[in-house]
């Protein structure tokens, strides 16, 4: 199961209660797992280095024989001649079937050594996706929507990184909003690729996390026992996530709540340039305009 859409928009909140169904694997955001798993050792969800990780290393080891350096290095050289947002939707790149066959080693690999029946991969790139899809693999998308205006509040904030302190990176109105419109455009475009594809908004999946996450987990044939649940608070066990949000450490009860802090924290004019730049998509996905 692959998780798509733009950052700040919920996707590591969402693969962390997926997480919690019978068989899910959660594994981050596989396409980060390269450089800043095994390059730069940075932590597993679980707290331990990802070189320290008993999931990852047995993962490694099934899958490659070990993580050896030239092997990172070598798929991100892959990634960055194959997958590229621009490329899209043209992706028959020479390269794409040896890029593809790292990552499906890795799902197959984690799928083993958890013993689940699904893996989850909220790398969020549509243009992973295209490569996934055009490569073989044919994962289930969920694409996940977020208010834009929500979303840009996000990027502007200075929020550090756990990993090593340092902040992570902020973007402005006008390049978050090109970005929210290219990256759930080319989702959209998966469909016409016979790739099933489920939306789910961030504000209906916090307004009632219980019908959202069943409605969801049924169609896409997950188990829809949601013990972990009760009401908005959701029980979190550790997670093997290689990369993501910092909430992806989150363990034990995690309340749920929609965070709507962009109505006072985001400047009149840049909401207006969001607004404006991402008003048919707005429209599209049952957001209401600059007034709202």
């Amino acid at each position: 199961m692959f998780l798509g859409g733009l950052g700040r928009s919920g996707t590591t909140l969402l693969e962390r209660l997926l997480g919690e169904l019978p068989g899910v694997v959660p594994l981050g955001e596989v396409v980060h797992l390269w450089a800043r798993g095994v390059l730069a050792d940075e932590p597993c969800g679980c707290g331990e280095p990802f070189g320290r990780c008993p999931f990852w290393r047995e993962v490694g080891e099934r899958a490659f024989g070990g993580w050896p350096r030239e092997l990172a290095e070598r798929v991100l050289a892959l990634r960055h001649r194959v997958d590229r947002t621009r490329r899209i939707p043209a992706v028959g790149h020479p390269d794409l079937a040896e890029y593809v066959a790292a990552y499906d080693r890795v799902y197959s690999a984690a799928m083993d050594v958890a013993g689940g029946t699904v893996v989850v991969d909220s790398s969020k790139h549509a243009s992973l996706a295209f490569c996934l899809s055009a490569g073989g693999v044919a994962p289930r998308v969920v694409h996940v929507v977020r208010d834009p205006r929500a979303v840009a509040h996000s990027w502007r904030r200075t929020v550090a990184r756990p990993e090593d302190g340092r902040p992570m990176t902020r973007w402005g109105a006008m390049r978050t909003s090109l970005h929210w419109s290219a990256q759930n455009l080319a989702l959209d475009l998966l469909s016409r690729w016979n790739v099933q594809v489920t939306r789910v908004r961030y504000e209906d999946l916090l307004a009632d996390p219980r019908t959202t996450l069943t409605a969801l987990a049924t169609e896409l044939g997950l188990d829809t026992r949601l013990g972990f649940l009760d009401g908005a608070t959701a029980s979190l066990g550790p997670a093997h996530t290689a990369s993501g949000n910092p909430m992806r450490f989150a363990v034990g009860q995690v309340r749920l709540f929609h965070d709507d802090a962009w109505r006072g924290g985001l400047p009149a004019v840049q909401r207006a340039v969001v607004s404006g730049l991402t008003a048919p998509l707005m429209t599209k996905y049952g957001y209401r305009g600059a007034a709202a």
